[in-house]
């Protein structure tokens, strides 16, 4: 019924978040084009082309999305990038899926208006299973993922180097449904320094890490902890 476990090659789920700012697109594209080298990298681009703006440093293919966000369509991009071979795919930003004009949050909406007289608690009885699919589709994709997810933003009070108080804009919670981010390999939050916390690994290597600008260095630390055997044939439990 059993079998030994076996560290098996994995595809990447890694997300990088924080507010406006923090260099989300910048550290996604430099980690997404050094992971495989000589791979293909694909962006589905929601921000109004700007991820483009880094196209004579980095070489990847795009395509752009405009409204309305709806999480299936995220999937059929998913999928079309598998289909074409790529070997990354960088969502920029899964935050529309979430908020932006048709996506889940304005789904739920039409259903609560539609079948269950305004009533939203209930009508995520049909929105969950939307958000599970996207879900699923990022787990099972063939490729490499890397999303970039904004956060709400605040202001906190802190020191200069002479000690005078200066605002600081910093990233809260993802936007995105509760808990979504942790269905990634990694999580990243980058501050307006483009300083990268490591908030959540199963890479034993960076636990607790801080990490200057996440470039090509990180993407060699998660090339090395994605390898692994072949995956041995499972024993099917009926």
């Amino acid at each position: 019924m059993f079998a030994p476990a076996v560290k098996t090659e994995a595809k990447l789920r890694l997300a990088f978040t924080g507010p406006a700012g923090g260099g989300k697109t910048y550290s996604a594209l430099s980690v997404g084009t050094s992971l495989v080298p000589g791979g293909k990298v694909a962006l589905l681009d929601t921000e109004h082309g700007s991820a483009s703006k880094y196209a004579d440093i980095f070489q990847f293919d795009t395509v752009a999305m405009e409204q309305p966000f709806h999480p299936d369509r995220y999937i059929e991009v998913i999928n079309a990038a598998a289909k074409a071979g790529y070997d990354v795919l960088i969502i920029d930003s899964m935050s529309h899926a979430w908020t932006g004009t048709g996506g889940l949050l304005d789904v739920v909406n039409e259903i609560a208006r539609a079948r269950y007289q305004g009533n939203t608690f209930a009508a995520w009885k049909d929105g969950t299973p939307i958000q599970n699919r996207l879900v699923e589709a990022i787990l099972s994709a063939p490729l490499h993922i890397i999303a970039t997810m904004r956060s709400k933003t605040e202001y906190s009070l802190a020191k200069d180097e002479k000690g005078k108080s200066k605002p600081e804009k910093i990233g809260t919670a993802p936007i995105q449904r509760d808990g979504f981010e942790y269905e990634y390999d990694v999580i990243i939050d980058l501050g307006i320094d483009n300083m990268g916390v490591v908030n959540k690994t199963r890479c034993p290597a960076l636990t607790g890490k801080v990490i200057d600008k996440p470039g090509e260095k990180l993407a060699a630390t998660l090339r090395d902890w994605l390898h692994g055997a072949p995956p041995p044939a499972m024993k099917q439990f009926t």
